[in-house]
């Protein structure tokens, strides 16, 4: 029976959880005071990595000082570039990265140490590491040797090098700089709580952010973003969308893409990138997926009151560039890395164990009867 303090919010929605300066969705969604659309439009992701964890946009030679240990830790234990080679080439690279951030906790000599400093430190080790075990899982998949890093590309343009061997056009670059931005934090989403409910245990960096990697995996989180193009594909071309869409929405159908529980009209992230998967696509001459998702998505505000999230750009810019599809959420984490780390060590600074009540649906009270007495 509910008592009249409980309250009961399925999926926790509508309760507020805990307290950040990280960021927040209130009037528009700002990284630690910045809005995202102007980060997006005047700083790099470089810049915006460093303004998550330091919690201030850099100067020229802090960024400077940054961007130099990032390069210095650009570089992966022998036993981990070894095993890349060696797993299956149709292991699912999320689960790769999974596994790899795992294996980077036992070549982290501070691992243990919960302090700021020392945890500001291993999140810069694993905002460049991460992109290693990408490309190098990536490239051992098709038969490639692993590349070394350019990192007076910048971080994006650089990541873009790795997996392909190929400096990226200054578009592209661009394109998938902001990509990073947008996806780079969104206060309390399922991966980015997962990792403030384990290291409000007094668990470890790495723990935590593993345990994101694997919240984010899921289709109705990160993982929309590779169904993008599926979905596009399905619907024949932009001729036969809007039958395909409508046929869709009679099926009561899930959309990836669309919808989002804090966004009722329209997340603003969206918005920014569908510019960007648009030049992309006349690049690529790829237009006419771009027709169909237009379609797509005035029929689903003008039926349903549905709008895109970031998912949706994001899947067709990646395919415009060329992009190979099980490597989109792992540029998710890529990115998020920095949200996640600067919410861990959010939660550490001022930390109480996150252990919320159920409520119970069982049987009332019931007594043991002996064994040897039960029919």
């Amino acid at each position: 029976m509910t008592t009249p303090s409980e309250i009961y919010s399925p999926g926790l929605e509508g309760v507020i959880a805990g307290e950040t300066a990280v960021s927040t969705i209130t009037g528009g969604l700002r990284y630690r005071g910045y809005p995202v659309v102007e980060l997006a439009e005047k700083s790099t992701f470089d810049e915006v990595a460093y303004l998550l964890l330091h919690g201030e946009l850099p100067n020229r030679a802090q960024l400077a000082d940054f961007n130099k240990r990032l390069a210095s830790a650009q570089k992966l234990p022998a036993v981990l570039s070894d095993l890349l080679k060696k797993l299956p080439k149709d292991a699912v690279p999320m689960d790769v990265l999974r596994t790899g951030v795992s294996i980077l906790a036992h070549y982290d000599a501070e691992l243990t140490d919960n302090s700021t400093a020392a945890n500001l430190r291993k999140a810069e080790r694993l905002l460049a590491q991460i992109p290693l075990v990408i490309a190098e899982y990536f490239r051992a998949t098709k038969g490639q040797p692993a590349l070394a890093s350019k990192p007076e590309l910048g971080f994006a343009a650089n990541m873009l090098y790795m997996l392909s061997g190929k400096t990226p056009s200054t578009e592209d670059a661009k394109a998938f700089d902001v990509s990073l931005i947008l996806y780079a934090e969104h206060e309390f989403n399922a991966s980015t709580f997962t990792a403030r409910v384990v290291c409000s245990t007094e668990s470890d960096l790495h723990a935590s952010i593993t345990a994101a990697i694997g919240a984010l995996k899921g289709r109705l989180h990160g993982g929309a973003n590779e169904k993008v193009m599926d979905l596009l594909l399905a619907t024949g071309g932009p001729d036969k969308a809007e039958k395909w869409i409508r046929d869709a929405i009679a099926r009561k159908e899930k959309v990836m893409g669309f919808g989002h529980r804090v966004y009722k009209h329209g997340d603003v992230r969206a918005r920014v990138l569908k510019e960007y998967a648009k030049l992309a696509a006349q690049r690529a001459g790829t237009v006419q997926w771009e027709t169909a998702a237009e379609t797509i998505e005035k029929v689903l505000e003008t039926e349903k009151n549905l709008f895109p999230n970031l998912d949706w750009p994001a899947g067709r810019l990646y395919h415009a560039m060329g992009l190979e599809v099980p490597l989109y959420t792992p540029f998710f984490v890529a990115s998020r890395v920095t949200g996640w780390s600067a919410h861990v060590i959010e939660q550490l600074e001022h930390n109480r164990i996150i252990r919320p009540r159920s409520r119970y649906t069982g049987p009332e009270e019931k007594h043991v009867t002996p064994i040897a007495e039960r029919k």
